[in-house]
């Protein structure tokens, strides 16, 4: 039975779009010069328009193919993407392609951005999490044309996506059924794919780029670069959380910080006796910096958001750890992890470029739009979980202590330095993101992770356990107490944080048992990348950027 023409406006705009675009293409295959005259051909002025890119693989040559197109034929895209990376993201707008934005991650791109934002130049839907940017192309941003990346094709056009799959299903399923074009960049044609990841009739066209697609080694932190600062940081942390609570599903973010809590377990970890018993399982992409952790005995499995690079080998050795293809091949899925990361995690512990005296905290900061990535997904207490585990139960009980109906909680712990980058406070008395609600930016102050929603806050001064602070006045002082030289932390009340070291909301080191003197980099697993080849057997194959031997 045919569809009710009443109710498919959107399959007969696509068969427009693929009527002109057969001018161009003759078959599902294209020549890397004829991408642009076909996104002319199949993207409409005001069309929603995805690019795939997460924080790590980029569809880097259909980025160019669209700047290239005629601005008299394209004009006002509203862009959807999940990071903005590379410079042609921001070209776009600076030519009049796309007017307006909704995104996750900005890292690279954020200064820029935060000019072409205050000038006009774009409009800023919202920043969102990665999670609730996918959500939403099911819901209300549903997409036009979606520009996909991926390893191969096969000449049927059947796709694999390779070991960085991340956020392909989720993009595609919402094009591909929903009346939208679906245009995919490979790295190579072959005869026969060993794994069918996308299988040929959900993609419209295919283009081998001229080289293969950009990505970041975002997950690779050199052990080298690590600080006996990091070190002690890691050691409370390891002591006053991860030994007390015991989680046992986690997500790392992506610091130094957590880098060198993953090279202490081998280590600090064993004697404090966490084999087994903690940080078992795991969201998380394939850190090298685990590599000491997996071949120790720490490790039963990863569920990984992405890929990264050079870990190809050792991942796919692992089939116990981490998910491996009957092909022989690990596939990551972004919202699959993220949803892991959300609902099955303990415990989430990662940075922050601010934090208010009540614990909110952001890295959208005056000069600077760096967006939120899938922190506030990983870095909430998901009031939806009914799942019990012996961690969350835990911190439940200390968070709700003599509340009439009892609940568990997450841990969602801040790692940070007092000061960072240009000798700027980590810990402000107002949040930067209060200025950008206020000139009309956003809606609301755009917070990365609610103050109400962490748990302890680590620096190198020591721990805030804010689950133990029964008032604001009391998180506020915890959060001080912490603070360091910054102007925040030298405005604590001194009896009140006197007061809550007695109840332990504020633990400084020597109220852990840890010397400052202990905190040595000799306490590393591996203190170079040449060590963490070395632990993988020979199967980290860093990129030649990390090569220093």
């Amino acid at each position: 039975m045919p569809p009710d023409a009443r109710f498919d406006a959107r399959s007969q705009k696509r068969a427009r779009k693929l009527e002109a675009a057969h001018a161009i293409a003759k078959g599902k295959f294209l020549a890397p010069d004829a991408v642009t005259p076909l996104l002319e051909a199949v993207i409409a002025p005001t069309d929603t328009v995805i690019i795939e890119g997460d924080n790590q693989k980029q569809a880097d040559f259909l980025a160019k193919c669209l700047l290239g197109v005629d601005p008299a034929k394209v004009h006002h895209l509203h862009m959807c993407q999940s990071s903005i990376i590379l410079p042609e993201h921001l070209d776009l707008f600076e030519r009049g392609i796309a007017s307006r934005i909704d995104f996750a991650y900005a890292g690279p791109q954020g200064e820029r951005l935060f000019r072409m934002l205050a000038d006009k130049k774009l409009v800023i839907g919202d920043i969102h999490t990665y999670v609730e940017l996918y959500t939403r192309y099911f819901a209300d941003l549903l997409p036009d044309v979606c520009l996909l990346v991926a390893e191969k094709a096969d000449k049927a056009g059947n796709v694999y996506t390779g070991f960085s799959t991340e956020e392909t299903p989720a993009l595609i399923e919402a094009t591909a059924f929903k009346g939208g074009i679906v245009v995919v960049q490979v790295n190579e044609v072959v005869d026969a794919l060993t794994r069918v990841d996308i299988p040929a009739d959900w993609v419209d066209f295919i283009v081998q780029s001229p080289r293969p697609f950009y990505i970041e080694p975002l997950f690779t932190k050199d052990p080298g670069q690590m600080t006996e600062l990091q070190v002690l940081m890691a050691m409370m942390a390891l002591r006053a959380i991860y030994a007390k609570y015991l989680p046992r599903t986690v997500n790392h973010g992506v610091g130094f910080n957590t880098a060198a809590i993953e090279l202490l377990f081998p280590t600090y970890g064993l004697e404090l006796g966490l084999k087994g018993k903690a940080c078992t399982h795991w969201a998380l992409n394939p850190h090298p910096t685990m590599i000491p952790a997996v071949e120790s005995g720490f490790v039963e499995t990863i569920y990984p958001v992405g890929g990264e690079v050079g870990m190809e080998a050792y991942v796919n050795s692992k089939p116990d750890i981490f998910p491996i293809g009957f092909d022989g091949t690990m596939r990551s899925n972004r919202f699959f992890s993220q949803m892991c990361g959300h609902y099955a995690a303990d415990m989430f512990i990662g940075s922050t470029l601010q934090i208010d005296i009540q614990g909110n905290s952001s890295t959208v900061t005056s000069g600077r739009l760096v967006g939120y990535g899938g922190a506030p997904n990983f870095g909430c207490d998901a009031r939806g979980r009914r799942y019990a585990s012996p961690a969350w139960l835990a911190a439940g009980k200390e968070a709700y202590a003599g509340a009439p109906m009892p609940r568990g909680r997450k841990l969602v712990v801040q790692i940070v330095e007092t000061y960072h980058g240009r000798m700027q406070p980590t810990f402000v008395e107002k949040l930067d993101a209060w200025e950008f609600a206020q000139q009309g930016f956003f809606a609301n102050p755009p917070v990365m992770i609610y103050g109400d929603d962490v748990s302890h806050i680590v620096t190198e001064e020591g721990v805030a356990n804010l689950l133990l602070c029964r008032t604001p006045q009391e998180r506020e002082q915890a959060i001080r107490g912490v603070a360091g030289y910054t102007p925040v932390g030298l405005a604590r009340d001194r009896a009140m944080v006197d007061a809550l070291r007695e109840r332990g909301a504020v633990a400084w080191p020597e109220d852990l048992g840890i010397k400052e003197s202990q905190a040595s980099r000799d306490l590393l697993a591996a203190k170079s990348i040449k060590d963490l080849v070395d632990w993988s057997g020979g199967l980290y194959d860093p990129p030649s950027r990390f090569r220093n031997w």
